[in-house]
């Protein structure tokens, strides 16, 4: 595998394809569309800007943005000074921005707009190494950089070209290049220390394994912050010579897959199942004779997928039945759904639903299902044309992966962290002596060579009676109903397992109507006993082919959704178990009776 740095890299593509499209972000903002050329040009001026403040190689810099071009300017510039990353999450709120930022000792935070600043303004008081602040598009206000005052102040700055190529030059792939918090679903976030090496690893393995070029187009909706996103959304376009076009949001997002046409996108399951609701209730509301046609494509676009998942034949008349059903179908539904030119989509970050995949196969597109961690970014992922649904396909070229005799997955290479920022005993606990990470995750090889997630190491559900339940295969199946948005299973030391049920409330509040069932408000609907009925004949459905002792003989609804300001979701929409436990500690002491 070559060995590279960012700085070197990103000089690359600027040589091979200095005119084409690099960034396009909103229309009408100063750096709304970027060519290689000029993104160099911009990462220069801010490299020299912060040059001109001091900061030196080894310094810290936050960035608090939604993803934009000014996030990736940023960061670049401070990788080619050797100065460290660390990415916040836009949605956090001011006491955890300053937990990151005192932890990290950032010297610079970089805000987005006005919101930012004022929740950056809030949450530096007390963090004594944080000497300014950077200001995107917020209003001048006192002690306070605007990003181009601070691109002018370098350009007055006396500091040549070739001191700033000669910092980039002393740059070594070992050298530190971010610190990326773990979301903190157990605890404290904690700094996973990646270097170059680590951050352009899966832009080099991704190459021998997926076929990309300069003429791909991504559009950049997970938060920049997630290392996937990172490492698959940023950095591997940017070695390739690809377009990224960054998302406005989840609000968006409808519009824009259509009007971007990307042909490569990485997201979390949560979107893809949205994009599923999407046209089965588009379709539900057709008229009969259209329904009744696109209900009949979806069916044999979903027969022709079983099909080649068998390594069957498609055969003649099948065949000629697809291209029909494609011609007046499944062709609009995908340029709909997602621009009609995507060659695949990858997911990661949570377990797929396999109706989800099972239905974008129906309809021609391949969801490459992944697995990694922040602290070793990409460890799996299936293959194009090769995908095992229900896996996260093989390893990726130079990682290694091996199964615990607990069952717990182990994985090594060239992405794995250093280790965790000020913290040698986490570290001591993550990483053995032969360099493994232990993942915390239970799996399992398939007979293809594929790597099956089954559960979270410490989620082990341990009854009353000593049998062990593995909670994440069971929450993910509930998840398939449409009126369940969450699921949280109970059973540590109880005789039964229970469960707590976050319904999907716009959907609980539209058959409700349609029933025509009387309710104040949504605490009333939860209460009510039409409404259990149909959450348990949900929960009977989904999981009537599990074994007694796995089965859910309790349940309690909570009475809202889950968010991240809630503190039950972290910035990557994974369950916080200890807070839902502790936030709806008396549900859970109803169940446990």
């Amino acid at each position: 595998m070559e060995e590279t740095t960012i700085p070197r890299m990103l000089r690359r593509s600027v040589r091979r394809f200095g005119d084409r499209p690099a960034l396009e972000g909103k229309k009408g903002a100063p750096l709304a569309r970027l060519t290689y050329a000029q993104l160099e040009e911009a990462v220069r001026r801010f490299a020299r800007g912060l040059a001109a403040l001091g900061i030196s190689q080894g310094d810290r810099i936050a960035l608090l943005s939604e993803n934009r071009p000014e996030w990736a300017i940023a960061d670049l510039a401070a990788q080619s000074l050797g100065v460290v990353t660390v990415p916040i999450y836009s949605t956090l709120p001011a006491p955890q921005v300053r937990h990151l930022l005192a932890d990290s000792a950032a010297r610079v935070l970089v805000v987005s707009d006005r919101k930012q600043l004022a929740k950056a303004q809030e949450a530096r008081e007390g963090v004594r190494a944080l000497e300014h602040l950077v200001a995107m598009d917020a209003p001048e206000s006192p002690g306070v950089l605007s990003f181009a005052q601070l691109m002018e102040r370098g350009d007055s700055a006396d500091i040549p070209d070739k001191d700033l190529d000669a910092r980039a030059e002393g740059i070594r792939a070992e050298d530190l290049a971010t610190l990326i918090y773990t979301s903190g679903t157990t605890g404290d976030p904690k700094g996973a220390m990646l270097t170059h090496r680590a951050l352009l690893h899966t832009a080099v393995a991704a190459r021998e394994i997926v076929r990309l070029d300069e003429n791909d187009v991504f559009l950049s909706f997970l938060p920049l912050c997630h290392v996937i996103e990172r490492v698959g959304g940023h950095y591997l376009p940017l070695a390739i010579g690809a377009r990224i076009v960054y998302s406005e949001g989840v609000f968006a997002i409808a519009q824009e897959l259509p009007q971007v046409q990307p042909t490569v996108f990485l997201c979390v399951p949560r979107l893809y199942e949205s994009m599923r609701e999407k046209v089965r209730e588009g379709v539900a509301r057709m008229p009969e004779r259209r329904r009744r046609l696109a209900l009949w494509a979806l069916d044999v676009g979903r027969r022709r997928a079983e099909r080649a998942a068998r390594g069957e034949p498609t055969g003649l008349l099948p065949g000629l039945l697809h291209a029909l059903a494609d011609r007046l179908v499944l062709s609009r539904i995908r340029e709909q759904a997602t621009g009609g030119r995507i060659r695949f989509l990858v997911s990661g970050g949570a377990p797929l639903s396999p109706h989800t995949a099972a239905f974008f196969q129906s309809i021609g597109i391949e969801i490459l299902e992944g697995y990694g961690l922040t602290e070793l970014p990409v460890i799996s992922l299936n293959r194009p044309g090769h995908a095992v649904p229900g896996t996260v396909g093989p390893p990726i070229p130079g990682i290694q992966v091996r199964i615990a005799e607990d069952g717990e997955i182990l994985a090594r290479g060239p992405s794995l962290m250093n280790g965790y920022f000020g913290k040698p005993e986490a570290t001591a606990e993550a990483i053995d002596g032969e360099g493994w990470l232990h993942t915390g995750d239970v799996g399992e090889w398939t007979a293809s060579g594929a790597l099956r997630i089954t559960d979270r190491k410490k989620d082990i559900l341990v009854l009353a009676n000593g049998k062990n339940v593995a909670p994440q295969p069971i929450e993910a199946r509930l998840k398939e109903s449409p009126y369940i948005a969450e699921a949280v299973l109970l059973g540590d030391r109880m005789a039964a397992v229970a469960a707590i049920i976050v319904p999907a409330f716009d959907r609980l509040r539209h058959w409700a109507r349609d029933q025509e069932i009387p309710a104040t408000d949504m605490a009333d609907l939860v209460n009510r006993a039409e409404t259990r009925r149909l959450i348990k004949d949900e929960i009977d459905r989904l999981t009537a082919d599990l074994a007694d002792f796995e089965r859910i003989k309790r349940f309690a609804l909570a009475p809202q959704p889950f968010t991240i300001e809630g503190g039950e979701l972290t910035p990557t929409l994974k369950v916080r178990r200890k807070v839902v436990l502790q936030k709806y500690a008396d549900l859970v002491s109803q169940l446990a009776r």
